[in-house]
């Protein structure tokens, strides 16, 4: 029987931000000594547990198995509250050595553990030592002077600047969800477009137009996303809408993933159809031009 010995990467990877993937960067460097690099995850946010209430998501769950697998990380989950309760010891003991076999772990310089986050990185360090399991504790992540963190990118991303949100996720901010019937609107005025809901408890950017992408067999186009209730018609309930730049067919009920580049412009309502018709074809323009000079992103 094979013996899997694995190199732990240990924090929230709630948004899967540049500081989350320094630490997983660690873990996968363990690959040469023949760990298996390892992300330990929460089933659920602590918070939910320890205050009912849990954070937005910046990262949907099928994004984050999506990019990890593409990383090469395996995946191991725990609950909240079976950990909660024990000390760092325990913690150390029963999930890192017993459970995942750690031959190393690695995390940031600000990891907490054990119950009411009674271990750090000194504790971590001695544990590890006793134990014969290599530490790494990879660096702060910093941009524009202060800790790359999953409360700044939600708070960015509520604020409509997509591009610091970008800037510290090492990627673009994304969502997918179904493609659901419209009223085709966008048909009737020449700018077909997809309609999606957001999933419960993730964030929802500032309402507005963005330039966006999104990827159909292997190719990336630019397009145009609303984000909001379309003032221009009545009763209409918050979604997105993207208009795929140059794509034409049919996308009802497949699971599209939208990425976000810059905020254009906020809701307008239009006195008619002309005026929306015009101020699509410039959105488009702006759109093209973003996706253009857009640099380089995993998407």
């Amino acid at each position: 029987m094979n013996y899997i010995r694995r190199a732990v990467a240990l924090g929230s990877f709630d948004g899967l931000h540049k500081g989350h993937k320094a630490v997983l960067a660690c873990a996968l460097s363990y690959g040469e000594r023949g760990l298996v690099p390892c992300a330990l995850l929460f089933a659920s946010h602590p918070l939910l547990t320890l205050t009912g209430c849990a954070p937005e998501e910046i990262l949907q769950s099928s994004v984050r198995d999506r990019l990890l697998y593409g990383m090469g990380v395996e995946e191991k989950f725990i609950d909240f509250t079976e950990v909660c309760a024990m000390s760092p010891d325990e913690f150390f003991e029963e999930i890192l050595v017993k459970r995942l076999s750690a031959g190393a772990v690695c995390c940031g310089e600000n990891y907490r553990f054990g119950s009411g986050g009674a271990g750090g990185v000194k504790e971590l360090k001695a544990l590890c030592e006793k134990n014969g399991v290599s530490l790494t504790v990879a660096p702060t992540v910093m941009f524009g002077g202060e800790p790359v963190s999953s409360t700044r990118i939600r708070f960015a991303v509520k604020q409509g600047d997509i591009p610091l949100a970008n800037a510290m996720l090492g990627r673009p901010f994304c969502y997918e969800a179904v493609v659901k019937h419209g009223y085709r609107r966008g048909h009737l005025i020449g700018a077909p477009t997809i309609n999606q809901y957001f999933d419960s408890g993730f964030i929802v950017p500032e309402t507005g137009v963005y330039a966006s992408s999104v990827v159909l067999g292997g190719r990336e186009y630019a397009g145009v996303t609303n984000i909001g209730r379309r003032p221009s018609f009545e009763n209409e309930d918050l979604r997105s809408e993207t208009c795929i730049l140059g794509f034409d067919g049919d996308l009802y009920g497949e699971c599209v993933q939208v990425n976000l580049f810059e905020y254009i412009r906020g809701e307008i309502k239009f006195p008619d159809m002309d005026r929306l018709k015009a101020q699509i074809s410039l959105d488009a323009e702006k759109a093209i031009s973003i996706f253009d000079n857009r640099g380089d992103f995993d998407v």
